[in-house]
């Protein structure tokens, strides 16, 4: 038999008090290519533990002192992915299997035969490959979704990430506002990551993408034969994120009948999948994003009130790129290093001209637009900064999209009728003055100072409610309350 290089086979514990029988499986296993370490005591093999990483452990399970299975207890803190295999006297099988129970990876009987092993050993090192690949993922992930890398040097930011850090060690619910594109998911993440949740997998849906048939069984799974096509039960959403954290994106974009069921899972604490009749307990964190006023949806009759209380709990509020705009270079370099790699090119920067147009647009489409802004320049670029020809035509544009064009006249212009028009335009373009201060980028308490100060009335659908600018408050003041400072 070929003898395995031993960078790829791994390293091996084995631990045994008889020391003949120590010798012989060392030799074995060295000989198949095996970096074998070994040790006569749990004691020993625990000392050993604190300075090396074996891929597996195979130890007798009676040894003087401690025995093996304390030896598995402590691997299992010491060296999570290390593999244990118990070598075991037929009289002690119950043992073993109780050990397998509490983690063993496998065990053998003695007399040991060669063959067997090397063969468990060699599945176990397979074992331990898949564990430690695992281990650097989630490592990966959680480091990914930390907030040193996520990118967000202006104040506002540094204000969501004192909030993620709050609200990442409870169980809260917790509802995200943001603009498209402003980074919800990527805040979402970090939460989870932050949390006791975090070893286990993040689980998200888009409400907005599924048809409503297919979200409730998306959510809460079916039985088999509760619908035509239903040939097998289905785990939902919640079933398979029970322990983690479960986002719904695009929330506002639930229909009624499926937020009731949403409100009652959050209340009780369990599911009932589609067709079936036995409630089934779940322990989800829920974490919800919009991009939508769910107060004026809740007027409109479109989202349900007792539910926005649940979801409510903890609100953040992401401010879009033309509120931040001095991380701008930052995430430029940043997208400039992601995608100049993926396409293989040697793009170092972007020129001082072309990162002042990027400063001058408005971004409509805030984080998400800018990546692509920077992807698309990067594979147009010729040489290693990209220039202001190299950038979207949109972007490069004298007047961006969403600013307003206006030239002054020769014979000036007065800004209190201009003002006027403008409050009037928004008025007739949203129909309601929480979304016509929004297209003017004020709040709604703002909006509302300046109509009385020209005499402009209300339109119809609020003078109905005479004082609901006493009784209730835009989005913004909302989240300032819950969410200060954002």
């Amino acid at each position: 038999m070929s003898v395995t290089s031993q960078s790829e086979s791994g390293r091996v514990l084995v631990v045994d008090d008889e020391v003949r029988q120590l010798e012989i499986l060392k030799a074995i296993l060295e000989r198949e290519g095996f970096d074998v370490e070994t040790a006569t005591s749990a004691e020993a093999a625990i000392a050993l533990l604190r300075d090396t990483a074996p891929s597996v452990i195979l130890t007798d399970l009676k040894l003087p002192g401690e025995d093996g299975i304390d030896l598995l207890e402590e691997a299992s803190h010491a060296a999570p992915q290390s593999c244990v295999i118990l070598m075991t006297a037929h009289g002690s099988i119950d043992n073993a299997v109780e050990a397998m129970k509490k983690g063993a990876f496998d065990y053998l009987t003695k007399p040991l035969e060669r063959e067997t092993v090397v063969l468990a050993v060699r599945r176990a090192m397979e074992k331990s490959r898949l564990l430690s690949e695992n281990l650097a993922l989630k490592q990966q992930l959680k480091d990914r979704f930390s907030l040193p890398n996520i990118i967000g040097d202006h104040g506002k930011m540094q204000d969501v990430f004192r909030m993620v850090l709050k609200v990442a060690p409870s169980p809260s619910t917790v509802l995200i506002y943001g603009e498209s594109g402003t980074g919800k998911e990527l805040i979402a993440r970090a939460i989870h990551y932050n949390s006791p949740r975090a070893s286990r997998p993040f689980h998200a849906i888009n409400c907005a993408a599924i048809p409503e048939p297919l979200l409730e069984s998306e959510l809460f799974g079916y039985e088999k034969g509760a619908f035509t096509g239903a040939i097998s039960r289905k785990i939902g959403l919640f079933e398979q994120a029970s322990g983690s954290t479960l986002f719904l994106d695009e929330v506002a974009d639930m229909e009624l009948a499926t937020q009731a069921k949403l409100l009652r899972t959050l209340q009780e604490r369990e599911i009932r999948r589609v067709g079936g009749s036995r409630s089934i307990p779940v322990d989800v964190r829920i974490i919800a994003a919009t991009n939508k006023d769910l107060i004026v949806l809740m007027r409109e009759g479109r989202f349900r009130e007792d539910l926005y209380y649940r979801l409510n709990v903890v609100t953040i509020l992401l401010p879009p790129l033309r509120e931040r705009t001095t991380d701008i270079p930052r995430l430029v370099d940043h997208f400039i290093a992601r995608h100049a790699q993926a396409a293989g090119k040697d793009v170092r920067g972007i020129e001082d001209a072309a990162l002042s147009v990027l400063f001058k647009y408005r971004w409509p489409g805030n984080v998400r637009q800018i990546e692509s802004a920077i992807e698309r320049a990067v594979l147009m670029v010729d040489g290693s900064k990209i220039t202001v020809q190299d950038l979207p035509q949109e972007i490069r544009q004298e007047t961006p999209a969403g600013a307003l064009a206006l030239e002054l006249p020769d014979s000036g212009i007065s800004f209190e009728a201009l003002e006027r028009e403008l409050l009037q335009q928004a008025l007739r373009k949203a129909g309601n003055i929480s979304r016509a201060a929004r297209l003017l980028g004020m709040t709604r308490r703002t909006f509302q100072y300046r109509l009385e100060k020209f005499n402009i009335p209300r339109p119809v659908s609020e003078e109905a409610e005479p004082d609901q600018a006493a009784e209730e408050t835009d989005l913004e003041s909302e989240s300032a309350r819950q969410a200060e400072p954002l």
